[in-house]
């Protein structure tokens, strides 16, 4: 029997493109090499174009864990009032972070499956001083999308404290601009909309939040201090850590594709096909947890149709036997239902794959559906792209 290849569809890593993994498999150079040094300065000077940002961008080897832990590590300091603004899991992952930084915190929670609210950050802050605020733009355990815009049109009101992004789940595939959203620090990693493997931290930061940086003095971090960075930024030809080079390369070939079709069309595409994916599901009784209009663009939590009897586990394994690789829910949401990513660089012949996928999986774990609802629900939005 030929084996099924497999479709990475979980919230991320992604699928990677071919010129993408083309660049991972170079012969490695120093990181001095005169050639990598350009490359890596027009990959900082592109991303920086790309986000309007008016500070520093920082690319560094790590996981977008570590890019939340550097938000908060060079713009806070022990004894300041954070609110931390949460849609769910990674919200929350905040909370432990700056606990352990000494910092006063306070949580603003959504319900699993809403956001957190312009109205709710405003009443919020005007009962407190805060130093920083975090939002999660799209929450990976419930598919939400923050309204990042519509939240910094309040923290402008606030000029005084930083708006930290956390960008892990939508950069480079929800619209993110730094100017006109009044965002301070974004932060993000190359393996989710990027569409490049785990390995490298992004993390923008306004100049705004560049005189934060200046104001702490010394702080405890050193592998994630700004400062320790900064003159790499500027000239990577210089030496704090190692850069993971192969990736920097893979990254400069993500952001030439993206340049290509153009951030507003990228960011539109991803609102498309999420829209299309999201009706193909709930045309064969699957139910997406987040509400119509905090829905994000690059991933959704599907919830199994009520009195199906899918068994969670038999039909992920089922699922990724199929062809199409998911990942299972967190919270509230665990066993009644799964993750699926829809971002990056995939293609339509993958969407068509991932939810024939899933129309095979129902009939096999005994869920009665119509083969080629759901693909005919996505087709016809795909027959316009």
């Amino acid at each position: 029997m030929i084996k099924t290849n497999k479709l990475v569809m979980i919230p991320g890593p992604t699928p990677v493109v071919r010129s993408i993994q083309d660049q991972m498999a170079r012969e490695t150079v120093a990181f001095g090499d005169a050639a990598f040094v350009k490359d890596f300065s027009e990959v900082i000077a592109d991303l920086k174009a790309m986000w309007r940002c008016d500070g520093e961008v920082f690319v560094v080897a790590g996981s977008g864990t570590m890019g939340m832990e550097m938000a908060i590590a060079n713009t806070t300091k022990r004894g300041d009032n954070i609110l931390i603004c949460s849609n769910g899991f990674f919200g929350d992952r905040f909370i432990d972070m700056c606990t352990r930084k000494g910092l006063n915190t306070d949580v603003l929670s959504a319900e699993w499956g809403k956001s957190v609210t312009p109205e709710m950050v405003e009443k919020k802050l005007a009962e407190k001083k805060y130093q920083a605020v975090t939002v999660t733009h799209v929450e990976t355990s419930t598919g939400v999308e923050a309204p990042i815009a519509a939240i910094g049109e309040v923290m402008k009101k606030h000029p005084e404290i930083i708006y930290i992004v956390d960008g892990v789940a939508a950069s480079g595939g929800a619209d993110q601009y730094m100017d006109t959203m009044g965002i301070d620090v974004v932060l993000s990693c190359t393996q989710k909309a990027f569409g490049v493997a785990p390995g490298l931290t992004m993390v923008w930061a306004s100049a705004k939040a560049m005189e934060r940086r200046k104001s702490l003095g010394a702080i405890p971090e050193s592998y994630i201090d700004f400062d320790k960075w900064l003159p790499v930024m500027h000239d990577p030809s210089k030496y704090w850590g190692t850069p993971a080079i192969n990736l920097v390369w893979a990254l400069k070939e993500s952001v030439r594709i993206m340049k290509e079709e153009g951030l507003e069309e990228r960011y539109a595409r991803h609102r498309r096909q999420a829209a299309m994916f999201d009706a193909a599901l709930e045309a064969i009784g699957f139910r997406v947890a987040s509400e119509k209009g905090f829905r994000a663009p690059t991933l959704s939590v599907y919830l199994y149709p009520e009195g199906s009897g899918i068994d969670d586990a038999k039909f992920r394994t089922v699922l990724a036997g199929e062809g199409a690789q998911t990942a299972g829910c967190l919270g509230g949401f665990a066993g009644k239902g799964f993750r699926m990513g829809h971002m990056g660089n995939i293609d339509k012949h993958t969407l068509v794959s991932a939810i024939a996928a899933v129309e095979r999986s129902c009939v096999k774990c005994g869920y009665a559906i119509e083969l080629g609802k759901a693909l005919g629900v996505l087709q016809k939005g795909l027959v316009n792209e």
